[in-house]
């Protein structure tokens, strides 16, 4: 059984909550989880210590079982002093500008090179 501590999403509609939960990777995302060991709430300011509360010692306890944090819960526990601090190399292919993007940035890039 693979082990995974990820987000569940609860909530109304446009007003997102979520709990940090431990699941089995084949479990649906908001159906049967193990234990629930934290919480985020995105509406809450980035400064607010409600925004992400973490059971330390049972995501400690998880970690230590074998369970792997998905990426957003990864960075949640870098901040908290868990786990290294994920680094992101490289942004996504998909947000990078399309083709023609590109092209008018050059062409931009370029006129503004001669001037």
């Amino acid at each position: 059984m693979s082990l995974k501590i990820r987000l569940a999403r609860g909530g109304a509609k446009k007003r997102p909550f979520y709990s940090i939960v431990i699941a089995d990777s084949r479990s649906p995302r908001d159906g049967r989880f193990i234990e629930k060991i934290g919480t985020y709430n995105p509406m809450l300011p980035k400064e607010d210590a409600k925004r992400v509360t973490i059971d330390e010692a049972r995501a400690k306890h998880w970690l230590g079982v074998g369970a792997l944090p998905t990426d957003r819960v990864a960075l949640f526990f870098g901040n908290a002093g868990l786990v290294e601090k994920p680094v992101w190399k490289e942004s996504p292919k998909q947000s990078a500008p399309k083709a023609k993007a590109q092209e008018r940035a050059k062409a931009a890039a370029a006129a503004a090179a001669e001037v």
